[in-house]
Formats: C-alpha cells, structure tokens, sequence
C-alpha cells in the first residue's frame, strides 16, 4: 500500500509549480530570489511536513521567515565582529596618516 497523503515535498514542488506564471513574470534578476525562497522551504520540509497545515503556504512562508531571521543574525554578527576589528585598524589607519602627512620635522612649514 502507498501513502494516501502527498509527502510536504510533493506540495511544495506543486505550489512551486502554481506560482510559475508569476516566476516567468518576473525581471531576471529577480527570479533567482524566487527560486531562493523554494529552497529555504525545501530545507524546512520535514519540519513542514509535521505541521500538516491545511494550506501549504503557511509553513512556506514560517520557512522562509526563519531562514532570513537566520542570515540576519549571521550578518548582524559579521558587522560586529567588522566592527571590532575596525576600531583596532582605524588606530593603525590615523598613526600612519600622522607619519605620511609628516614624515621629518617641519614638512609643509615652508
């Protein structure tokens, strides 16, 4: 005997193939972020899948939300750990300017 009830996956790849006219409606360089969002839902599709919601957009768009909350932190820690590391460079930065800007004695006094 089969399942009787389509895997997550199965309804993903069928809403995926519902929204295709608006994909080809898309500007190219938008099409690759459409596709991008598919494929945070497909990495959430076990979890999906036990939801069992009656609409599948539902758990899509949880999907995709978690998956920009966690390239938000990601990033959010990279401009920290830039900025750190900034102040460190931007003290190196100004020592070298004052040697450049002057480098002997009475330069530019003239």
């Amino acid at each position: 005997m089969g399942r009787t009830n389509p895997t997550f996956r199965d309804r993903l790849e069928r809403l995926r193939a519902d929204w295709s006219d608006y994909r080809r409606a898309l500007r190219r360089r938008d099409e690759p972020h459409f596709d991008r969002l598919f494929e945070h839902a497909r990495a959430h599709a076990d979890a999906c899948g036990y939801l069992n919601h009656d609409s599948p957009i539902v758990p899509v768009l949880l999907s995709v939300a978690l998956e920009q909350q966690a390239e938000i932190a990601a990033l959010e820690e990279r401009i920290a750990a830039l900025e750190g590391a900034e102040g460190d460079g931007e003290r190196q930065v100004d020592a070298c300017q004052t040697v450049i800007e002057r480098p002997w004695p009475g330069a530019g006094d003239e």
